[in-house]
């Protein structure tokens, strides 16, 4: 994975060149996690980087998104219990402190995670989870990922 589309996802997504979209859905763009370190982890991008807040948005659309954020939840935990049998949970947070366009953080959660994290926000985890190559996105992935992308489908879809 090269790191040329993160200087603009969104626009990269558009055009066919950021390798983490799962799918295109009418709000926007679902999206693996370029970190793996709960497996699943996924977003759901804006398809406009001039929103910046679930707010911006005329109603349809903002229910469009929350919809779809619920729907790539759905994925996510379906995906994750199919493949860990320690799978708890997902977590949705709307944040934008760091990327300022709309986007929700959809994170698994796991019963072998630590004890003194598995109950707080992901945030709390050390920065080297975070940058850990080990936890990069890559091959290894991929039948995780596909997996999201199918129940994705079936869940949008009726599949």
């Amino acid at each position: 994975m090269t790191d040329d589309f993160r200087a603009d996802r969104i626009g990269s997504a558009h055009r066919g060149e950021n390798p983490t979209v799962l799918r295109r859905l009418t709000s926007g763009f679902a999206m693996i996690g370029e970190t793996q370190f709960l497996p699943g982890y996924s977003l759901l991008l804006t398809d406009d980087p001039s929103t910046q807040r679930l707010s911006d948005l005329p109603r349809g659309k903002r229910l469009a998104f929350l919809t779809e954020m619920d729907a790539l939840a759905e994925a996510v935990e379906r995906a994750c219990r199919a493949t860990d049998p320690a799978f708890r949970r997902v977590n949705l947070e709307i944040l934008g402190n760091y990327e300022p366009y709309l986007h929700a953080h959809i994170w698994p959660r796991f019963d072998w995670e630590p004890a003194d994290l598995v109950q707080g926000p992901v945030w709390l985890y050390p920065r080297e989870n975070w940058t850990d190559p080990h936890h990069t996105l890559g091959p290894q992935h991929t039948p995780l990922q596909n997996l999201i992308t199918e129940e994705l489908d079936r869940t949008i879809l009726g599949l």
